[in-house]
């Protein structure tokens, strides 16, 4: 039994993309969508139960009605209709409490719906609200939020100067969203950091390719490995494709890569989940308010003869972890760190004028049945990556040098040994080995030979750590991984 495709259920996060609406999932949890004319007809008639369901209005519902009518007449300056109605509705899914539940109005859903069928423009992260704080779950790969050192966890303070505060996550985004080429400042906080830092990116076309793959060569054995970095609408084919071409070279073993993957199109996942759930084991179970569960399977005789695993990270969230949770629980181990833990399930009902509110339905569950949010996975195999993969941008006000102290020189210190320059001492202080160490780096980068970090210097510093890094160098996950998976 599949998901299919009635209703629009949204999966992921209930998140936005910075600068452009976010991640949604096309199901249907009754029939198909192919169908002929006359059942189209019906399935307009059904497809938004909760405008069909008699919801007995409450007495105090008036109060909402005077509230209207006392504005409109008194209010000292005019106020527009649909202001304080989308003002109403607003209020009202804020009042749940629920970060995955909300409003989009008619502008905004011609913006998802770009998002999901072709490009689009922006900075290229997905975010949430956590603890009134809007935070980055993960920046998409090749986009500028990844190329500007954006991490999962990182919270958003201000745009160009202005407060987030007190303000809901759509807002917040309309700040940050922009044509491709132009600017926008974002003031961070990062977890464990004592300052805020300031990261100035261009925003541009976010890639829409979602899946990469290769093959590993290494002693003797020839492992596949598929990176997933957004479940669109395109993901479940490309990955079927690749996955294919990868088992024809003969591949001994696959690692599949979520790591830092906000989510997507729930069917997306689930077309994914049938190359290796087996059909006596449902690979989702969706959960009602009523505690009802209904379990979905695929039509897999039998799992892989190859050995499988799958790389999490504090970034993987919502589809991901519906892939991670099935593989783990069918044997397979699962390498990393714990995931983000989003588990509930979003359906979006049109309101008749293009808009839409997206509101909280269902959970979903493990195999086993295990609720995941906000809980995360746990990896079978818990892997951390080196230290400075979690470096923060070296912002320098005064040039770092010789005998200084502080938390600047020990981020300097970290960069200066992922890069190989230096193996002394990370404690903050600049001692000789750290002076001879940015010489080297200044020699190589053909920068004068100073030992004095200037601006210049921390900029090519910080350029050269996010290079190392997104280029893979010294990914101690996916080398364990690679240890693992033959054993």
């Amino acid at each position: 039994m599949k998901l299919k495709k009635q209703h629009i259920i949204l999966l992921l996060l209930g998140a936005l993309f910075l600068g452009f609406i976010g991640s949604y999932v096309g199901v249907n949890l009754a029939t198909s969508l192919n169908q002929t004319s006359s059942q189209n007809d019906e399935l307009k008639e059904s497809k938004d139960p909760i405008t069909k369901q008699n919801v007995e209005t409450p007495k105090d519902m008036q109060k909402v009605a005077q509230a209207y009518s006392l504005i409109k007449q008194h209010f000292v300056e005019k106020v527009d209709d649909k202001q304080l109605i989308e003002g109403a509705i607003q209020g009202m899914l804020t009042s749940l409490e629920d970060p995955y539940s909300s409003y989009m109005d008619e502008e905004m859903m011609e913006q998802f719906n770009e998002q999901i069928e072709s490009s689009f423009e922006g900075i290229g992260a997905e975010v949430s609200m956590v603890n009134n704080n809007v935070t980055i779950v993960a920046p998409i790969k090749n986009s500028p939020a990844e190329k500007a050192g954006l991490r999962p966890n990182d919270q958003v303070l201000t745009v160009d100067g202005e407060s987030l505060e007190g303000l809901d996550l759509q807002e917040a985004v309309a700040k940050i969203r922009g044509e491709k080429g132009s600017e926008v400042v974002l003031e961070i906080m990062r977890p464990g950091s004592t300052e805020s830092l300031s990261i100035t990116l261009v925003r541009d076309t976010i890639p829409v390719e979602t899946v990469y793959s290769k093959m590993e060569n290494r002693d003797g054995k020839k492992t596949g490995m598929i990176e997933i970095t957004n479940f669109s609408e395109r993901t479940s084919a490309e990955f079927k494709e690749q996955l294919t071409d990868l088992e024809e070279k003969g591949m001994d073993g696959l690692i599949i890569d979520v790591r830092g993957n906000p989510g997507g199109l729930l069917n997306s996942v689930e077309e994914i989940l049938q190359n290796f759930v087996p059909k006596d084991v449902p690979y989702v179970q969706i959960e009602d308010r009523d505690g009802k569960k209904d379990k979905y399977f695929t039509e897999l005789d039998e799992k892989k003869d190859y050995p499988i695993e799958v790389l999490i990270n504090e970034g993987s969230a919502s589809a991901s972890e519906i892939l991670a949770v099935a593989m783990k629980e069918i044997g397979y181990d699962i390498v990393g760190t714990n995931s983000f833990g989003k588990g509930t399930v979003q359906q979006a009902v049109e309101l008749g004028d293009g808009s839409t509110v997206k509101l909280t339905f269902y959970k979903w569950l493990s195999p086993k049945g295990n609720w995941i949010h906000e809980k995360g996975i746990e990896p079978t195999i818990k892997q951390e990556q080196p230290e400075y993969y979690f470096t923060n941008p070296l912002q320098i006000e005064k040039p770092l040098s010789y005998d200084h102290t502080g938390d600047k020189v020990q981020n300097l210190q970290m960069m200066l040994h992922g890069l190989k320059y230096y193996d002394g001492r990370e404690d903050g202080y600049f001692d000789k080995e750290t002076e001879k160490a940015v010489k080297a780096f200044q020699k190589d980068n053909k920068l004068k030979q100073t030992g004095i970090v200037d601006e210049q210097t921390a900029s090519l510093v910080e350029a050269k750590i996010i290079e190392h890094i997104r280029n893979g160098e010294d990914d101690q996950q996916l080398e364990k991984a690679l240890q693992e998976l033959y054993k």
